[in-house]
């Protein structure tokens, strides 16, 4: 009886000192996007085409501290209308305004690199898809100014979505109440403890779509269209974590109207901004 009972106790010992190890459960492929900016890449017109500055304007390309995006569409062709490629995010909008408008408050700001996450592998049908489709609502950004014979940086805050209502927001330091809506092209600039604000003309925002002939977009919205470097492959019979990498052309993004014409810009001297929209997208994935 006592080799049994030793027997049971070193049974019993043995299994308390044994670790339980749960099965491999396999983690679901997923799709992330991060955002890059170039002041390098072909500078873009509305059409998809290579343009210059104008005549009598001037510009800067800004360093990028933030940005945000509304709406962020896969397309297998150029054929394929707004709407009817694979949707893989659309952050909340609101009528608290009045129209309906994107809600600032509910918008992802993000870092350039920062990764955002878009959801499962499984919600893409499999197919190829050549071009992404990408609505930008907020761009937060250092600028170069002169003023009163010093070169001087401040922080720009735009809003180039087709309408945004904004509860507040901040620039650098300084929050800005509004709570209401505005429209594309709105933009509050601080520096130096002083905080202006404007908006650009109607239909100023540049929004580059090489696809504008065959998938065209609404006026004022800021749906950039983008090609793959190389189109992206969805197969089932080889799942894995999609990655993708949105390169924005900041090539002489931020443009004004010369009133010295300097190439400096000079708020003090009436010297009002035109255009805030991005010059061009590419994307890249992991494939």
């Amino acid at each position: 009886m006592k080799k049994v009972a030793f027997l049971i106790l070193a049974i019993v010992a043995f299994a308390g000192c044994k670790k339980e190890y749960d099965p491999i459960v396999p983690v679901p492929p997923t799709v992330t996007m991060k955002f890059v900016f170039d002041e390098n890449q072909e500078r873009l017109d509305n059409f998809g085409e290579p343009v210059d500055v104008p005549a009598g304007n001037a510009a800067q390309a800004p360093q990028f501290n933030q940005i945000a995006a509304h709406y962020v569409e896969l397309i297998p062709n150029e054929n394929t209308p707004l709407g009817g490629g694979v949707i893989l995010y659309e952050s909340p909008e609101t009528t608290a305004g009045g129209d309906e408008a994107i809600y600032f408050d509910q918008l992802p700001l993000l870092a350039e690199n920062e990764v955002f996450d878009l959801g499962l592998l499984a919600d893409i049908p499999e197919g190829a898809y050549r071009y992404i489709r990408v609505s930008l609502a907020y761009q937060n950004y250092t600028v170069d100014y002169l003023a009163q014979g010093f070169d001087l940086t401040g922080t720009l805050a735009s809003f180039i979505g087709y309408n945004t209502y904004i509860t507040e927001y901040t620039i650098d330091e300084q929050a800005l109440a509004v709570n209401s809506n505005k429209l594309q092209g709105y933009w509050g600039f601080e520096t130096v403890g002083s905080v202006i604000t404007g908006q650009t003309p109607e239909g100023a925002i540049t929004v580059p779509n090489p696809l504008s002939s065959t998938s065209p977009i609404p006026a004022g919205s800021c749906l950039v269209t983008g090609e793959f470097e190389t189109p992206i492959v969805i197969d089932y019979d080889n799942p894995q974590d999609l990655e993708l990498t949105l390169s924005l052309s900041i090539n002489d993004s931020f443009e004004w109207n010369e009133v010295i014409e300097d190439g400096k810009w000079e708020p003090g001297a009436n010297e009002t901004v035109v255009d805030m929209g991005i010059r061009g997208l590419i994307g890249y994935s992991n494939q």
